[in-house]
């Protein structure tokens, strides 16, 4: 299978560098498993100008709320592992969660992970032009280095945190909530609110910043890496690789970023998950990193990863075909 992208313009005539140009944007679009860390798209300076990037933005987002809605009940699933000291098999917890909420219950949380993709995605897009800039001063026609667009990649996915985090927290709280707990998204803020106040929506906030770094890292190292692989293999014949090279390589980077940053998640789940108890108690990231330790030794930093190895092959294959049909709906075609 070959690539062609139309109505794209390239960023230079090589066919080196369009095949880079070509990864990150398989990357950036298709690759949308619920955890967006990875370093943002790369615009050309001809879809800025013209508009044609918020429609790959929107086409991305589209793209982004099939893909989460159909491997929901696996988010929802890594999660309860996530929070759940005993050493609970997939199979069990999930029949718990269906004997508990019943099939739709699976799809709990889902509402307000598929809303917080649109200001998300448009934060990162907007501090990543911003630090771009700074970076590039007066050399505005110059590519950005590995370690410029590692920085700016790293802001922006901080930046974009920051803003939307109390949404990551309800996105935790509403995937853990009993029947009848929360009439909805509104109705949960409004109560975890008024027991817990504003720093609860913060919980957990230092170790998923700190998750970025080897996400945003093993993206680009990847990326560096394939440009080896592509100069030694491709370039003597001057051919493109198929897509599905691409999106494997993707993948490949993307289950990497998720191992060496999963142990940060979990701690940033749990400390979501908890509510003050009746002394005022709150846990701490070092705390609980220790106390998981010591009870379940360092296995238990990667409890519930497994549903979220299974879901990568889904998500970006959903990704991968509404992203074909919305994008060339909105008339930024890339087959």
């Amino acid at each position: 299978m070959s690539l062609e992208l139309e109505d794209v313009t390239w960023p230079t005539g090589d066919v080196f560098e369009d095949f880079l140009f070509v990864f990150r944007r398989c990357l950036a679009k298709y690759l949308d498993i619920g955890e967006d860390m990875n370093v943002p798209d790369d615009f050309t300076q001809s879809e800025l100008q013209t508009g044609k990037w918020w429609r790959h933005l929107l086409a991305g987002g589209i793209a982004g709320a099939f893909s989460r809605t159909c491997t929901a009940p696996l988010d929802r699933l890594k999660v309860f592992l996530q929070v759940n000291p005993t050493r609970e098999n997939m199979l069990r917890c999930l029949a718990r969660m269906i004997n508990e909420g019943g099939i739709n219950g699976l799809w709990r949380g889902n509402g307000i992970n598929v809303i917080k993709i649109a200001p998300e995605s448009a934060i990162k897009f907007a501090a990543y032009e911003q630090v771009k800039r700074l970076i590039k001063g007066e050399k505005k026609n110059q590519p950005l280095e590995i370690h410029e667009r590692f920085i700016a990649g790293a802001s922006a996915g901080a930046i974009s945190q920051t803003v939307i985090y109390p949404l990551e927290v309800l996105k935790t709280r509403l995937a853990l909530r009993k029947t009848g707990q929360y009439l909805g998204i509104l109705d949960a803020a409004r109560k975890i609110y008024a027991r817990e106040g504003l720093k609860c929506f913060y919980k957990g906030y230092i170790p998923n910043i700190l998750g970025i770094v080897p996400y945003a890292g093993i993206d680009l190292a990847v990326y560096e890496t394939l440009k080896k692989k592509y100069i030694s293999k491709y370039q003597a014949n001057n051919s493109q690789p198929g897509i599905l090279l691409l999106l494997a390589c993707g993948s490949a980077s993307c289950t990497l970023g998720q191992v060496c940053s999963y142990p940060l998640a979990l701690v940033r789940t749990r400390l979501q998950a908890q509510e003050r108890s009746a002394k005022g108690a709150e846990g701490t990231m070092s705390g609980v990193f220790r106390d998981i330790v010591q009870r379940e030794g360092f296995r238990g930093l990667y409890r519930g990863i497994t549903p979220n190895f299974i879901k990568v092959i889904p998500a970006v294959s959903i990704s991968y075909v509404v992203y074909e049909y919305a994008s060339r709906s909105l008339g930024v075609n890339m087959t």
